[in-house]
């Protein structure tokens, strides 16, 4: 069995494995934890990304409104289950008024790099971009240049740098609903130039594994363990309706090597 690597968590909510329960993930018994209601004014409440922060935890979370805006919005919690999100969404500081200019946020993620939080989300750049911002009290957000040209979704930093770069997951998209989709790796050396784009993995056609025939996506921050890198990502299917159905799985990649897959999920979790 593959060890994590890393710091220990105690104060992570935990809940056992129902008895008789043989699948590799279980839900929480009192979710949703969050309901649709997160603030004053959220219609609904996705892709929450949460790390451990102080005594508790913070995330940046995204919240559509009742006209079905996106954007998203910080939050803390002392437990993990128990959330207060800000009512606001939050409001970035940087070099660039073209960058800050909103058009549209969501699909956020938090990875803890060296001394700072880096947050990467979906940003409306005259089509889907990556948004990356850094704060270091979930206070104060300072926004960067966005990593590529539109048009890119599911952008997820590497919690260490790799070979002394920092490296990117994304996934190049379109403008719609995207029928297509493989995972790329991209390095920088500053956090603004990115290149050296590798080929990660991308979906698997026909019925062999259905539920990602159609597209892959990368999922929260990868988890450093004894046997490389744990990439937990989300598939999708194209049913007969002409919509998709995502999934979960996961897959190892190569410490060293982070763009050799050595072993993907053919099942969802």
């Amino acid at each position: 069995m593959s060890k994590i690597i890393g710091k220990s968590l105690p104060n992570i909510p935990w809940q056992d494995k129902p008895e008789g329960y043989t699948m590799p993930v279980w839900r929480y018994s009192e979710n949703p934890i969050i309901g649709r209601n997160g603030n004053k004014v959220s219609n609904s409440v996705f892709n929450s990304a949460v790390v451990p922060f102080e005594n508790g935890f913070a995330g940046v979370f995204r919240c559509d409104s009742r006209s079905i805006s996106m954007d998203i919005f910080a939050g803390r919690s002392r437990d993990g289950i128990h959330w207060e999100i800000e009512d606001e969404p939050i409001h970035f500081e940087g070099a660039d008024e073209e960058i800050l200019h909103r058009e549209y946020r969501y699909d956020p993620r938090v990875c803890f790099l060296e001394d700072r939080y880096y947050i990467t989300w979906c940003n409306g750049y005259h089509g889907p971009t990556i948004g990356v911002a850094y704060t270091y009290d979930f206070k104060k957000f300072v926004q960067l240049e966005n990593a590529f040209l539109p048009y890119n979704r599911n952008g997820v930093l590497f919690p260490e740098k790799i070979n002394g770069m920092y490296a990117l997951l994304s996934r190049p998209s379109d403008t719609g609903h995207t029928p297509f989709g493989d995972i790329f790796v991209s390095f920088s050396k500053d956090m603004e130039f990115w290149g050296h784009h590798r080929h990660i993995m991308g979906p698997i056609p026909g019925d062999e594994s259905a539920w990602q025939c159609t597209k892959v996506g990368p999922g929260p921050i990868p988890i450093k363990t004894d046997e490389g890198w744990l990439l937990i990502y989300h598939g999708v299917i194209t049913t007969c309706n002409g919509c998709g159905t995502s999934g979960s799985g996961e897959a190892m990649e190569g410490t060293g090597e982070i763009q050799r897959i050595y072993s993907g999920a053919s099942r969802i979790l």
